[in-house]
């Protein structure tokens, strides 16, 4: 009759149990609680006064559109005429955008250095070497682009809010001077090489026309069919596109490596232009300018002498169009960096966030101090057992107590 008396109370008994261990908890907490208060309100006052001796730091932000592609210069001019190869300025670092471009130029060195000459940073941010002051400006400035509308956004942090202002400000100058002097150096060594170019081109058409001039002096040809003639110009054409994309390779080349996508990009459009002149030139009767495969054999001379005539004319337009641009590219002393927010001097700290600090410090001292008193209740029930396999533990420790008298023994004016 015990058994079930015993098996039917059981689930009650659980119950009081649970009970007891809640009241247990809150015994402990009861039995602590000066120590936990104590603990909080000093961990609160500490950060009280910590936080209040912090300086005040003051954030000012401008916001700038990244510099826009010359369309009207020489790399613009030869991405057109290359078809669909635009787009490839707009990947200068791998599977960026152009915003991470000029966001890599103003952190570098060459945009910081001006900063910190600028601005006497080594002195102020009281570094001796260069490389530490770089560290130092890292972390009071953050630039960064927008991933869905480019927009660059640099944000100075300083003690004082007029400085913070004027050095966000002053990243801005920066990248426009910086920008200035690459697009003239780009520029003037475009213009050589296409002054070089041009003056092959108008050699060999001053070539090409004496050559048609005396062919028809001699043998009184002085025309061709509507239809060559059309045949005939649509191949200049092509070919003078073909001397353009060459001289965007040659300018590429002198940029990037021969495996970058640009290179590579630039290469396979040349080919491509190659083929289809080859379709249009074709062989004997296959050819798009009709009847060169049955003409006679002056018809034929005449028609080559003429379309190589046509071909450097074509050549020369089109390089002297691109030279010009080149040229007026590097006159230009400004570049389109649209500021879309000048930084203004702020007039509210945006650190420390004391309150913030006062709170955080107050909730983890309090829990600490709650952690610590379950930990010494716990170890004043520690069972036997568990007690002497922790006196155990302790005696296979070092000693620290005697490693630290051995060492004060050993101090100089001691005897060993």
């Amino acid at each position: 009759m015990r058994e079930p008396q015993e098996t039917i109370g059981t689930p009650v008994q659980q119950h009081v149990e649970d009970e007891i261990n809640l009241l247990e908890y809150l015994e402990v907490l009861a039995r602590n609680w000066q120590m936990i208060a104590k603990v909080t309100a000093v961990a609160a006052v500490l950060a009280i006064v910590i936080s209040l001796c912090l300086p005040n730091i003051y954030s000012a932000t401008t916001r700038i559109l990244p510099p826009q592609q010359d369309s009207s210069g020489l790399m613009g001019m030869l991405m057109g005429a290359a078809g669909g190869m635009g787009g490839m300025a707009a990947d200068l670092l791998g599977k960026g955008t152009p915003a991470d471009l000029y966001v890599g130029i103003l952190s570098s060195e060459a945009v910081s250095d001006r900063i910190i000459d600028r601005f006497k940073l080594m002195d102020l941010y009281d570094q001796k070497y260069r490389v530490e002051t770089y560290k130092a400006l890292d972390k009071n400035v953050d630039i960064a682009a927008g991933k869905k509308d480019g927009i660059i956004v640099i944000t100075v942090s300083d003690k004082d809010p007029k400085l913070a202002a004027t050095m966000a400000n002053a990243y801005v100058d920066e990248l426009s001077r910086l920008l200035v002097k690459l697009n003239i150096t780009g520029a003037g060594q475009n213009r050589s090489y296409l002054e070089t170019r041009l003056a092959k081109a108008r050699a060999d058409l001053a070539a090409a026309e004496d050559a048609l001039k005396a062919f028809q002096a001699k043998n009184k040809i002085v025309s061709v069919s509507d239809q060559a003639q059309a045949s005939i110009g649509s191949i200049a054409q092509m070919k003078g596109q073909l001397a353009v994309q060459e001289v965007q390779l040659a300018t590429l080349q002198r940029q990037f490596t021969e495996n970058s996508q640009e290179v590579k990009t630039a290469k396979a459009s040349i080919a491509n232009l190659r083929g289809q002149i080859a379709r249009l030139e074709g062989q004997g009767n296959g050819g798009a300018i009709p009847g060169v495969g049955t003409m006679p054999e002056l018809g034929q001379q005449y028609l080559r002498l003429m379309r190589e005539f046509k071909i450097q004319e074509a050549i020369v337009e089109l390089l002297t169009k691109q030279y010009e641009m080149a040229k007026l590219s590097e006159a230009k002393d400004v570049v389109s960096v649209q500021v879309i927010q000048a930084a203004r001097v702020p007039d509210k700290k945006s650190k420390p966030k004391r309150a913030i600090i006062v709170l955080a410090s107050t909730f983890a001292a309090g829990f600490m101090a709650v952690l610590y008193a379950f930990i010494r209740e716990a170890a004043t029930r520690m069972p036997p057992e568990d007690r002497a396999r922790w006196q155990k533990i302790r005696s296979l420790l070092p000693d620290l107590s005697g490693l630290s008298s051995r060492l004060r023994r050993l101090r100089p004016g001691k005897s060993a």
